[in-house]
């Protein structure tokens, strides 16, 4: 990925954990490296085409004035988060707040918060079989595209599907998302439950039948496992209810596991 570097943009604000800091201010400095495309800027010389560093450096300015923070760390992860969301050809971003004012008492040139934040990739799956079952599938993938913080970039059709798991219900409707999403795992599958939620799921039976069932499949090539949330979703290599719609969407990414696609692991299923 191409790189636009802005370094030690001078802005003066009033961050701080103590009084002195917030009414008097000072000195702070951010570099920020932006990751993005810059090849069509470049070949058709048009500004149009790129991220206006000019436009960044006066928006970190405005912002990081005008967002008072006790922590650099919050001013690094919010202006970060910010900056993403006002400029949608960054696809990460490195961010450093600096503080070479802080009141700490002993020689020192600086002190500083660095973090890399950006869009990532991540595959869900949907399945309702209560109710109106398109209505929930459509709602949810309608409140995720007005969440900012995700952008749904494909959807699979609906297909029916016959339960999972041995308990007697009525039939499903699957599906698949793909999106790009600023959440991290764990702050997606929070915002998951929450529209699951709005959709009256209950969690009564293991396997059950449901209004809505939303799962994170896929994260980028995140592999994890707690007690709340395994990344990649572990059976989803043997629900063909998953890999249909699933390949549809995404035949050719590739399992972080196995290093199968998933059109190569819906057909050995």
């Amino acid at each position: 990925m191409d790189q636009i570097i802005i370094e030690d943009l001078q802005v003066f604000a009033h961050h701080g954990v103590y009084r002195e800091e917030t009414e008097k201010g000072q000195n702070f400095y951010l570099n920020a490296v932006l990751e993005t495309d810059t090849r069509n800027a470049g070949t058709l010389d048009d500004l149009g085409l790129s991220t206006n560093y000019g436009e960044v450096c006066r928006f970190l300015d405005e912002y990081v004035k005008t967002h008072t923070c006790r922590l650099i760390e919050t001013v690094a992860e919010t202006a970060a988060e910010a900056l993403l969301l006002a400029f949608p050809l960054i696809r990460r971003v490195t961010l450093e707040v600096r503080k070479p004012e802080a009141p700490i008492g002993l020689p020192f040139r600086s002190v500083s918060v660095k973090i890399v934040r950006g869009w990532r990739r991540a595959y869900l799956s949907c399945g309702s079989n209560m109710g109106d079952r398109r209505a929930h599938l459509d709602g949810a993938v309608a409140q995720l595209r007005a969440d900012e913080k995700c952008r749904v970039l494909r959807v699979s059709d609906w297909i029916e599907t016959k339960p999972y798991g041995g308990v007697a219900q009525d039939d499903f409707l699957n599906g698949a998302v793909a999106l790009e999403t600023l959440y991290t795992p764990m702050m997606l599958l929070e915002k998951l439950h929450e529209i699951e939620a709005e959709h009256h799921r209950e969690r009564t039976v293991h396997w059950g039948p449901r209004t809505l069932d939303l799962d994170i499949l896929l994260y980028e090539d995140c592999v994890m496992c707690t007690e709340e949330l395994t990344i990649p979703h572990a059976d989803m290599c043997r629900r063909a209810f998953v890999l249909e719609p699933l390949a549809q969407i995404a035949p050719y990414e590739r399992h972080p596991l196995t290093g199968m696609t998933i059109e190569k692991l819906r057909e050995e299923l």
